[in-house]
């Protein structure tokens, strides 16, 4: 019985990365964040791909993104500030920050 549960588990644990992705592109468009951010090119906020590498190291990395995703930050990557986004939920926001996380 353990081999089919560990089965199942690594099953959902490979499923869920694609799954992430789809869920988190819809949320990219919908909260408008490609209206600042891509993946791999600065635009008005810095690509997806650098904030990556910055924060990949940090044991709090998600969290910390989830924080700025919500609450917005000043002068963390240039003069433009990344505005609140107060219609972004916590599990959005946890979505999202994960997606940005595997980004490479």
């Amino acid at each position: 019985m353990k081999p089919l549960v560990l089965s199942a588990a690594a099953v959902f644990t490979f499923a869920s990365g694609p799954l992430l992705a789809a869920d988190a592109q819809e949320l990219l468009k919908e909260k408008a964040c490609l209206s600042c951010h891509t993946v791999d090119k600065k635009l008005v906020g810095p690509a997806y791909k650098e904030v990556a590498a910055k924060y990949k190291s940090r044991k709090d990395a998600e969290a910390y993104l989830v924080k700025k995703i919500k609450e917005g930050s000043t002068g963390v990557w240039g003069p433009i500030p990344m505005p609140p986004n107060g219609t972004v939920s916590d599990d959005d926001a946890k979505t999202l920050a994960k997606y940005i996380l595997t980004v490479k």
